[in-house]
C-alpha cells in the first residue's frame, strides 16, 4: 500500500475519467469528491468507484458531455437536471443555488433528477456548514433492500446525512444509508475476498450470507428492521416524486458496466439559523448538548473521525491499497 499526496490522486483520478469519456469539468468534479471520501478512510465511496464510473462512460451508462442547468425555479424551491451525467457538478450547482436562496428566504429545497451516484452524502453539505447553515442530504439508489414484508428489492440503500455548524470546532456531521451498512463495503469486501458479518446482506433467495458477492447479487438488510425500511420508503417519494426522477427498482444496479441511465433524484435542504431563533441563540445550544455528549468519556462527536483522517491525509498523504492504484493507472 503506497502513499499519494491528495493533489495527486485527483489528477489521475480525473485523468482515467477524462479518458473514458467525462468532459472536464465533471472529471475534476468527480475525482475531487472521490479523493476526498478516501481521504476520510471511507474507501468504499472513494476511488473504488473510479473504475465503476469509467465502465459507465465507456458503456452509454452516463453522458460524459453533460451539463447541469436550472429546470424549475420559483422562490425557495429548484430542480436541477443532472443531463445523464456523473451527480457531482448537478449536487454542487443544488448546493450552491440552496445556500443563496437560504439566505434570502431563510430555508431552501432543492431538488437533482436524471442523475447518477452521488458518493458520500455528507461532503455534499460541507459548503452549507461553511455557510453557517444546517443542511440536508438524501438520495435514492437502484433496488437493493425490499419493502418490509417483501420479498423482492424496491428500495436503495437511500443515504442521509445531515450537519450542524458550530461556533468554533468541526460541524456534527451525520452520514448513514439506510440498509445495515453501505452497499458499497460489500464490494470492497467482494473486491479483497473477505467475508461478510451475517445480517448486512441476503442472497437472491432472500437468505442471510455472508459471501459479498451472493450479498451484490441478492438485497441489503434494512438498518433497524421495520424502522429503516420504513425511512427508505420516505427518502424514495422524497427523492423521486418530487423531482421526477426513477425509482431505485426502475435503475439498473450500479455494480453493472452495462444497464440503463438510472436517472436517480437527490434532495438537499439548507436552513438558516439566523431566520428562527437566532444564530446566537442555535450556536449555544448546540454547544450546550455537545458538553452534555462528551461529558461522557466513550461518546465521540458524528464525524469527527473522519475529519481527524482528512486532516492527516491532507499532510501526510493518503494510503491507497496496491489494487485500487492500478486500477487508476490502467
Amino acid at each position: 500500500m503506497a502513499v499519494h499526496t491528495v493533489d495527486e490522486l485527483i489528477g489521475q483520478a480525473s485523468a482515467a475519467l477524462e479518458k473514458a469519456g467525462a468532459n472536464p469539468d465533471m472529471a475534476r468534479s468527480t475525482a475531487r469528491a472521490l479523493v476526498m471520501a478516501e481521504a476520510q478512510g471511507l474507501g468504499s465511496h472513494g476511488l473504488s468507484r473510479v473504475g465503476q464510473y469509467a465502465s459507465h462512460l465507456r458503456s452509454g451508462r452516463v453522458n460524459g458531455q453533460a451539463r447541469p442547468s436550472i429546470l424549475r425555479s420559483h422562490g425557495a424551491g429548484l430542480l436541477v437536471d443532472a443531463d445523464e451525467g456523473l451527480a457531482f457538478p448537478a449536487c454542487e450547482l443544488a448546493v450552491r443555488e440552496a445556500i443563496d436562496r437560504a439566505r434570502q428566504f431563510a430555508i431552501a429545497f432543492a431538488g437533482v433528477t436524471r442523475s447518477h451516484h452521488f458518493g458520500m452524502a455528507g461532503m455534499h453539505l460541507e459548503p452549507v456548514a461553511a455557510s453557517g447553515m444546517v443542511g440536508f442530504a438524501f438520495s435514492n439508489s437502484p433496488a437493493a433492500m425490499p419493502a418490509w414484508g417483501g420479498s423482492r428489492a424496491l428500495f436503495g440503500t437511500n443515504p442521509i446525512a445531515a450537519v450542524f455548524p458550530r461556533r468554533q470546532g468541526d460541524p456534527i456531521s451525520i452520514d448513514l444509508s439506510l440498509s445495515e451498512v453501505a452497499r458499497g463495503k460489500l464490494m470492497v469486501a467482494a473486491r479483497e475476498g473477505r467475508a461478510i458479518p451475517e445480517g448486512w446482506a441476503l442472497d437472491k433467495n432472500g437468505r442471510p450470507t455472508t459471501d459479498p458477492k451472493a450479498g451484490l447479487e441478492g438485497m441489503m438488510c434494512p438498518a433497524g428492521g421495520v424502522k429503516g425500511a420504513m425511512l427508505a420508503l420516505m427518502v424514495e417519494l422524497l427523492c423521486v416524486a418530487l423531482t421526477g426522477a426513477s425509482f431505485g427498482y426502475e435503475a439498473d444496479s450500479f455494480f453493472s458496466a452495462e444497464g440503463n441511465r438510472p436517472h436517480i433524484g437527490h434532495v438537499f435542504l439548507a436552513i438558516d439559523p439566523a431566520a428562527l431563533a437566532g444564530s446566537d441563540v442555535y450556536y449555544d445550544r448546540v454547544e450546550t448538548l455537545v458538553q452534555a455528549m462528551l461529558a461522557d468519556e466513550t461518546v465521540r462527536l458524528p464525524g469527527g473521525r473522519r475529519n481527524a483522517l482528512l486532516q492527516r491525509s491532507l499532510s501526510e498523504g493518503v494510503e491507497v491499497p496496491d489494487a485500487v492504484w492500478a486500477q487508476l493507472r490502467g
